[in-house]
């Protein structure tokens, strides 16, 4: 009997301009994943005045609320997580809207604060970003959250109305906007940063960024330069980047901006006081980038509870977790994979005289072991280049991209080819493909040596002179198969990135044969 079964939860992010849910397949603090999500541009805060929220609006979310809830009975959801921010926080008729949703529809909705809201989004941050100390910034459609992370846990946070939707609806009324325009909208930003007391003391600290402005400013960088990986994860994006869309948009006519490649077409009437909200934000870190996260407020609902067992609920090693809820969520070979691992550290660690280097390589070539199989769960032909494609879309929490395209091209070539950096030119520079070369040759000669997949070979013993690199395998029995893998497919790798003849050879001799 399955103690923790797979199931499908979801969350409902009641936003002032979007409503959206994401469905999360999982096994509560095993593994999990993203199966469904779906979005709707509501504009709950639309038309919004003393009174509270519009009957037009109530109408547009309830009517979304229900499409949800049937979305959710027909997708086997088991438990639904619904939390509404600032539009129905601020409206004077908030709580009877979210009565009504309760009554006509059976969702219950927790309305949350500005510094719960800041909570979640930092709960979710932190879980993909390995952020020790710095601030997070989410930017919605009412509001903006900034958070203080000190000592890889959330601090304290404050929720101001600087949201996209708010700016838009406050300050402009020219397409494309006026110069006024725009300078109301950078001293009400200012104005209302000002009232951060703690800010100023985060100067010169990282930023991580997250929520739909800054998404779609990410794509539209990502869209500039042709970005290899289909992923935002481990996103820089610069205040260059930044200035010049806010140059586009104040140029552009509405029509226009909802050409510009990346950018929803959707969120192009609102994008510019995100934008402008954004840069002013680095201008008081006094920073030139931030990183993005594409977790936000609904994934830190969920792994509040995916996490519950931990306090805070937070993950100790992103690094270790990404690849390991990865591996899980495409059935990966478990024993296999982990001799693997193990089979490639050894090596790693008494080739070390020999490659040089750290903490970090080891870590990516770990995560090229545990997942290098992966694609054989589209098909074992070419199943190496599908390990490549499941990493360039599904990325990596906690990797860098130049890390992620690293260990793409190492499960790309741990079973043949000659390394090369081609795809990711973008990514890395000429110095990684020494890397990736030598991580490789070490992945391949690990694979080689698991080909059984009956952990014959226990360990390795690594020795070398000037024109000879020996490994000696100690194994349970002679090494037939691993031998021959291995002289086959591993030592031609082996000599090209180590500069040496290569031979391979075992503690056990081969089993006396009579004829």
């Amino acid at each position: 009997m399955i103690e923790n079964p797979t199931q499908r939860i979801a969350i409902i992010d009641l936003g002032s301009n979007t409503n959206r849910l994401i469905i999360m397949e999982t096994r509560l603090g095993f593994s999990y994943r993203l199966v469904d999500e779906v979005r709707e541009v509501v504009r709950l805060r639309k038309g919004m005045t003393e009174a509270g929220l519009s009957d037009e609006a109530i109408a547009r979310g309830l009517s979304t609320l229900r499409l949800y809830k049937d979305f959710c009975e027909q997708t086997n959801v088991s438990q639904i997580l619904a939390v509404a921010t600032s539009a129905v926080r601020e409206a004077a008729n908030g709580p009877a809207f979210l009565d009504r949703i309760k009554d006509e529809i059976g969702i219950s909705i927790q309305l949350l604060d500005g510094e719960k809201e800041a909570y979640y989004d930092t709960l979710g941050a932190l879980n993909e970003v390995p952020l020790r100390k710095g601030v997070v910034l989410d930017i919605g459609g009412g509001s903006i959250q900034l958070s203080d992370v000190q000592k890889g846990q959330f601090n304290k946070g404050d929720s101001v109305s600087l949201g996209a939707l708010a700016l838009t609806e406050q300050f402009i009324t020219r397409d494309p906007i006026s110069g006024k325009e725009f300078r109301g909208i950078e001293k009400e930003i200012s104005r209302q940063l000002d009232t951060i007391q703690w800010l100023p003391e985060k100067t010169g600290e990282p930023l991580v960024g997250l929520g739909g402005t800054i998404r779609n400013l990410g794509m539209i960088e990502a869209s500039r330069q042709k970005y290899p990986l289909h992923t935002q994860h481990g996103f820089i994006l610069k205040r260059s980047s930044v200035e010049r869309s806010i140059q586009l948009f104040r140029e552009l006519p509405l029509k226009e901006r909802q050409k510009i490649p990346g950018l929803s077409s959707d969120r192009a009437d609102i994008i510019l006081p995100g934008a402008a909200v954004v840069l002013a934000v680095m201008d008081r870190l006094q920073i030139d980038k931030l990183q993005l996260s594409v977790n936000g407020l609904r994934e830190g609902v969920f792994l509040e509870l995916f996490w519950s067992h931990l306090d805070p609920p937070i993950i100790p090693s992103v690094r270790k977790f990404s690849v390991l809820n990865l591996a899980r969520n495409y059935y990966y070979e478990e024993q296999h994979a982990n001799h693997v691992s193990f089979l490639a550290g050894r090596l790693f660690e008494q080739l070390a005289p020999l490659h040089n280097f750290g903490k970090k390589e080891r870590e990516i070539l770990y995560a090229a072991a545990l997942l290098h199989d992966l694609g054989r769960i589209i098909g074992y032909s070419s199943h190496h280049k599908h390990t490549q494609t499941l990493l360039e879309y599904n990325g990596l929490p906690g990797y860098t991209p130049r890390e992620t395209a690293l260990i793409a091209l190492l499960s790309r070539y741990h079973r043949k080819g000659k390394p090369e950096i081609s795809d990711y030119k973008l990514l890395l520079k000429k110095k990684d493909l020494t890397i990736l070369t030598k991580l490789a040759a070490i992945l391949r000669l690990a694979e080689c040596l698991e080909r059984g997949r009956n952990s014959n070979i226990t360990d390795t013993i690594a020795t070398w002179d000037k024109d000879q690199l020996r490994i000696t395998l100690i194994a349970n029995q002679y090494p037939a198969v691993e031998l021959w893998q291995a002289n086959r497919n591993a030592s031609p790798l082996m000599k090209e990135a180590f500069q040496k003849e290569v031979k391979i050879d075992s503690f056990s001799p081969p089993q006396n044969r009579t004829d």
